[in-house]
């Protein structure tokens, strides 16, 4: 049995055994820790394409840990940096050796510099933002090895203003405070310039599926979590959101955790992706008021049990929170029945790959060891486009999914992006490289 094989079927191997010791994370946490902890993970053989008219580059190499990017310009790439809190310009498929910019950040689980956009604005004047969302230090003070306490900080997203190689004239635009006993995960991370010209983030539960937000009735509070937030470039809640209140900035709600937002070009209509525990990764389309209804549903299915699910035809008898009205309800477009771990979501907005591939959608995953999956869409661009096995939404199991396989063997997708030259751009978390597809 060749080398390869022996290292793929560890590392599955491996993953599928932290899934299962713990059904309520999300696979990267679990991978960040052991390489945190020098254990030894060895990726797969280099990412493949399905299409043989199409080819994989590799644009830069050597980041650690990459979690988001944003295009500068033309080969100018900035890329935050999980672990070391740092931020990475990649000029010409060169790192920089000095950071633009290093904050002090928690690195714990799924916490750490998270998600980076750039907003060049409208005119030549003005200035060009850049907006990073990152996780705070947990300062933690213990009497003992039972007792702690900690003090609490929150996610938060920054604005800085791009000046000469530099990140300058910090501004706090959102804090997501940490509930108590925050343990690092479903801080999502996602950062957007939507084509309103608005921010949208989007941020996890936090751990802890405790509020009305996340559809829990008998809880009066809304903290910040389980959203799709969209505000001004100064924070503000933006104009036409759903709700009012402590949810004057939330967009959508209802979500678990996501790693993936991205706007359709063509109807600027707002999707994303989202991670469920061991089972129910969904593909949403978000609209104003989106629930996506956990933690009373995630994908077409409800936890009757700590280790059993139900497949639900009917969703008519869950009791929602619909905050008056205001918020509603949608089932996914696409749900797995086995998680993948979904990632980034892209639109192509580009013919660079010929008019096949042209405002489709493209999505990452984690396993198994990061595919990229590739979607049409129907004609008025509402759901995907589905035939054969897939026609019921569902994802039933690796045979079923051949035909939405675009690629494979990236590692874990951190992130996805469409450079100013029209072609996708892959970051690796595991594998720390940009890989950009071209036509051959």
């Amino acid at each position: 049995m060749s080398s390869v094989i022996i290292t793929s079927i560890v590392i599955l191997v491996f993953v599928a055994h932290l899934i299962n010791v713990s059904k309520n994370s999300f696979p990267i946490p679990d991978l960040v820790f052991a390489q945190k902890n020098n254990k030894s993970i060895v990726p797969l053989s280099g990412p493949i394409l399905k299409d043989n008219h199409l080819a994989i580059e590799m644009v830069a190499t050597g980041i650690n840990f990459p979690a988001s990017m944003s295009f500068l310009d033309s080969d100018d790439i900035l890329v935050t940096e999980k672990n070391t809190g740092m931020v990475k310009r990649i000029l010409n498929g060169v790192i920089l050796k000095e950071p633009l910019l290093t904050v002090n950040i928690e690195n714990y689980w799924e916490s750490g510099l998270l998600g980076i956009a750039v907003d060049k604005g409208t005119v030549d004047s003005n200035p060009i933002y850049v907006y990073i969302y990152y996780s705070s230090p947990v300062r933690e003070e213990r009497e003992n090895d039972y007792n702690k306490n900690q003090t609490i900080e929150g996610n938060m997203l920054y604005r800085y203003e791009y000046h000469d190689g530099k990140l300058v004239n910090q501004k706090l635009v959102l804090k997501i405070p940490y509930p108590q006993n925050y343990t690092g995960i479903h801080n999502g991370g996602a950062v957007l310039v939507g084509p309103d010209k608005n921010i949208y983030l989007v941020a996890g539960d936090l751990g802890h599926p405790v509020t009305k937000a996340q559809n829990v009735k008998n809880n009066l509070t809304v903290n910040g979590s389980s959203a799709i937030f969209r505000i001004t470039k100064d924070g503000l809640p933006a104009k036409g959101n759903p709700f009012g209140g402590d949810m004057a900035k939330y967009n959508a709600y209802g979500l678990r955790n996501s790693f993936g937002i991205g706007f359709d070009p063509v109807t600027g209509k707002l999707w994303d992706t989202e991670n469920g525990p061991w089972y129910g990764d969904e593909i949403n389309l978000v609209e104003s008021g989106f629930n996506s209804g956990y933690n009373k549903i995630m994908g077409f299915w409800k936890r009757i049990a700590p280790d059993e699910i139900e497949l639900l035809k009917d969703t008519s008898d869950i009791d929602f929170v619909d905050f008056n009205g205001k918020g509603k309800y949608s089932a996914p477009e696409l749900a797995w029945n086995e998680t993948v771990a979904l990632t980034a979501i892209k639109f192509l907005n580009s013919n660079k790959y010929g008019n096949e591939y042209q405002n489709d959608v493209f999505v990452g995953s984690v396993l198994p060891n990061g595919n990229l999956y590739h979607f049409d869409l129907n004609s008025d661009r509402t759901k995907l486009a589905l035939s054969g096995p897939l026609k019921d939404k569902i994802v039933d199991n690796s045979e079923e999914s051949k035909d939405i396989v675009f690629g494979q063997n990236f590692g874990i997708i951190s992130d996805i992006a469409v450079g100013p030259d029209g072609y996708l751009y892959i970051l690796s978390l595991t594998k720390g490289k940009i890989y950009r597809i071209i036509p051959t």
